[in-house]
């Protein structure tokens, strides 16, 4: 698709309806153009267009964008009513900005413990939303899920206390009341959370829908432990096998055959037999009855042949990762409940809030196919290295064919299922592809200048002193035209008497003519630039460099030999507040600032097909800097991709 189209979409019928301000039906988007930019293919297998639609192969698609762009591309390209099941974990509206925890690779040095190797935190999204723009904002995404579901789909929805009876509602409204089937509540912490005045909040909610009457279901059993095993079966079969027994009468009378007497007994008074008396007799059979001294009947049911406690909807086995670079990573346990219960082997599974990819890393290993979004790169970089490992996993355990496929985990007795494709592609729809993030940018400016941040105004950032502080995103540079939507904005709030500061990264010459004549005639409303590259007062705030390296690529005895020499991250060097010479001498090792290499043997200029990925596996592992690869026939161009660990990405290109 070389043109942006226009998807029509359906809209809600269910019952109630949820109002709120600024509310507006969403009759249909627009889908921009997706640009495959990076795939992982170890095995060389066929990777077709992604508009295949949905049918089966062709390996993952992972997208980075605004998921309403990716899902209005979706719905363009064949994936209608194609998606077996969606999670989504969306923000929460909690107000507060969500960070990635980030620290140097393998630096234990005395010199650098505590704070002096840590990176920090990196803000990936900011939930914080203005009014009802929160609601608008996942009501419009339902409603396209819903148009992607096939129909006995389902769709999960991870909330909290904060807007979980304003999101039951829009699914109600979406889906229809009728296709509820559960809220599940998650513990997700240990009860240690006390609040003056309340009780401590210890759960969220997973809100459970269907499209269709009939949903795809596998009814899930909670997995016991061996003290749990013991507890329920206290007996010991001669064969030492664990066992117990169940009455074989239920309450309530029955006229049939199950209300008569079975070999001259009779339930006790106000029973009936659970089965037909041939039921019983081959029961009896097969040394399934066990009785007693006085006669009476019990059944036994034997732990090794028991599937388990029927799971219900209180959950308190799944709790968040700790320790995560993501603080708000989920458990696999949770997205693997899930998936087995509401998806079948080689069923696709949809994420658009991927994070840090934990959803589609359960699918690759159930083989399941998937699609993932996010419109955080350092999130698409994270899922991308995670599919990477998993994908490597599962090719060494193809080629020692131990255990074999499919089978169970030995530890866990999980289901290992061969996977759908060991391959995955990763496409950009629109541009987000920014070389400073927005989120970040904002913080350290508002921290720099001072500025109070509003979290209630739809438009302006926050207010500095007695003025408005508006922030003009820092990816081009001020325009008249950023100025004009902030005078129409003025003209909007006609009780607005403050005057404004707007804080910019570079600015247009004609945006200075514009603001001459503005100001000319204003005694309320007059605008103040900080250009924060030329600013006497804010001038030292970070512009951003980018990071380098010093790699050698060589054509040696058929092969490819890629060495980086040198590698140097000047925003990581300024996170960490250390001149160059310093900072070399405190970290040597130039590894510590990678996280990842990656490297194409025949780069074409557009799509870097990964032939190589290096992804340490633990964190305090470095990469290795020197790689041989098969060198293609010919002369061919050399990509080498290197990530550091502020997701921000060198690519070297040498021609051999």
């Amino acid at each position: 698709m070389s043109e942006r189209q226009a998807v029509q979409v359906a809209e809600a019928r269910g019952r109630p309806m949820l109002h709120w301000v600024g509310k507006r039906p969403l009759d249909y988007v627009t889908a921009f153009p997706a640009q495959l930019v990076e795939t992982f293919n170890p095995t060389g297998e066929n990777l077709p267009s992604p508009d295949f639609g949905g049918g089966a192969g062709g390996g993952g698609l992972l997208f980075h964008g605004d998921n309403k762009d990716v899902l209005a591309w979706l719905l363009t390209h064949g994936y209608r009513g194609k998606v077996n099941l969606i999670y989504i974990d969306p923000p929460f509206d909690s107000g507060a900005d969500y960070v990635r925890r980030v620290q140097l690779r393998g630096v234990r040095t005395p010199e650098l413990e505590g704070e002096a190797h840590s990176l920090g935190e990196q803000i990936q999204y900011t939930d914080i939303w203005a009014n009802d723009m929160y609601l608008q904002f996942i009501y419009e995404r339902l409603l396209l899920l819903k148009e992607l579901l096939t129909e006995d789909g389902s769709i999960y929805l991870h909330c909290d206390w904060r807007k979980s009876h304003h999101l039951r509602c829009l699914m109600d409204e979406v889906f229809g009341a009728e296709s509820f089937r559960n809220e599940i509540s998650r513990v997700k912490c240990n009860p240690k959370n006390y609040t003056q005045g309340s009780f401590g909040n210890q759960h969220d909610t997973v809100l459970f829908y269907s499209k269709g009457d009939a949903p795809a279901w596998s009814r899930p059993f909670l997995e016991r432990s061996d003290d749990e095993i013991l507890e329920d079966f206290p007996r010991t079969a001669p064969d030492g096998r664990k066992y117990k027994t169940a009455p074989l009468h239920a309450p309530g009378v029955r006229s049939g055959e199950t209300g008569h007497p079975w070999r001259g007994i009779m339930p006790p008074a106000g029973n009936h037999w659970r089965y037909v008396h041939a039921t019983l007799d081959e029961l009896d059979v097969q040394g399934l009855i066990e009785w007693s001294d006085t006669g009476n009947p019990r059944k036994v049911i034997y732990a090794d042949e028991s599937e388990g406690k029927f799971l219900q909807d209180v959950w308190s086995d799944v709790k968040d990762v700790g320790g995560s670079e993501y603080p708000t990573q989920k458990s696999e346990t949770l997205l693997r409940r899930i998936i087995l219960a509401s998806s079948e082997p080689d069923d696709l599974v949809l994420d658009c809030f991927v994070g840090s990819g934990t959803t589609v890393a359960v699918a690759q290993k159930l083989g399941r196919r998937w699609i993932a979004a996010d419109i955080n790169k350092g999130a698409i970089q994270t899922t991308s290295k995670r599919l990477q490992a998993i994908i490597c996993e599962q090719l060494e355990v193809q080629r020692q064919a131990q255990p074999a496929l499919p089978g169970v985990e030995p530890e866990t007795g999980s289901p290992i299922l061969a996977p759908c494709s060991l391959s995955f592609s990763v496409y950009r729809v629109n541009d987000y592809d920014l070389q400073v993030q927005h989120n970040e940018a904002v913080n350290l400016a508002v921290e720099l200048i001072g500025i109070e941040r509003t979290k209630t105004d739809t438009f302006f950032d926050g207010t500095l002193g007695k003025r408005l502080a508006k922030i003009v995103p820092f990816n081009h540079p001020l325009t008249p035209l950023d100025l004009q939507l902030l005078q129409d904005e003025l003209k909007a709030r006609p009780d607005e008497e403050r005057d404004v500061v707007v804080v910019c990264l570079g600015k247009e010459i004609a945006a200075d003519g514009w603001l001459e004549g503005y100001n000319k005639h204003r005694p309320i409303n007059r605008i103040e630039v900080v250009e924060l590259r030329t600013d006497q007062k804010y001038g030292k705030f970070f512009v951003h460099q980018p990071a380098r390296a010093q790699v050698k690529v060589e054509r040696r005895d058929g092969q490819i030999v890629v060495e980086v020499e040198d590698f140097i991250s000047p925003t990581i060097v300024e996170r960490l507040d250390m001149d160059t010479p310093l900072f070399k001498a405190q970290i040597p090792d130039w590894r510590a600032m990678v996280d990842v290499v990656l490297i194409d043997t025949a780069y074409d200029g557009q799509v870097f097909n990964i032939a190589l990925s290096d992804v340490p596996e633990k964190k305090d592992d470095l990469v290795a800097g020197r790689y041989e690869l098969p060198a293609p026939e010919g002369e061919t161009t050399v990509a080498v991709k290197i990530v550091d660990m502020l997701g921000e990405e060198v690519l070297v290109t040498e021609t051999v």
